[in-house]
């Protein structure tokens, strides 16, 4: 009976110092904003640049970002040359309407598999996420869009006995 009423005594201990170190870093400013939600830091490198990875479909975006005049190179090219379709350069430019930065940030990304309209979204994707480190007060214009989610929608894969991943052959009764 003794050890259990040291163990609870020791259990009581460590929960007041848990208690105590919790009200130590919610008095640490910086750390806790006013409404009690967690106050996030900047991620960048020593060479200023926020970094992240995006993907969609079999597309991976390597991405980094940092202030400057709104270049974007994507593999050591334009933006336009790359990818020639409207469609595709309005889906990258997305993050940077919503959140109303546009011009603001130099972007330099290497994209590798799928087809155009995968590293189009894995491009927004990766940079989606770039731009929340970069800043973190972006992050709640983003994730109400639905940018820092990944598409998991993939192709799905043809079955043994079968003509494409669903489509059997014909039925022929005779």
């Amino acid at each position: 009976m003794a050890d259990e009423r040291v163990g609870l005594d020791g259990l009581k201990d460590a929960l007041r110092d848990g208690a105590a170190a919790a009200a130590a870093v919610a008095a640490t400013p910086g750390v806790v904003s006013p409404e009690g939600a967690p106050q996030r830091e900047p991620q960048r490198d020593a060479m200023g640049r926020a970094y992240a990875t995006g993907r969609r479909k079999n597309a991976v975006a390597r991405v980094w970002v940092k202030a400057g005049s709104g270049r974007i190179t994507v593999n050591g090219r334009q933006l336009e040359t790359y990818f020639p379709r409207p469609v595709l350069r309005m889906v990258i430019n997305q993050p940077f309407v919503v959140t109303a930065t546009m011009g603001q940030f130099d972007v330099v990304c290497t994209v590798k598999g799928g087809g155009l309209s995968g590293q189009a979204g894995a491009l927004r994707h990766g940079l989606s996420h770039a731009m929340s480190r970069w800043d973190p007060t972006l992050r709640p214009s983003l994730k109400a869009q639905g940018f820092l989610t990944r598409d998991s929608r993939v192709v799905e894969r043809k079955k043994y006995g079968r003509r494409k991943a669903r489509r059997s052959f014909q039925f022929s009764k005779r």
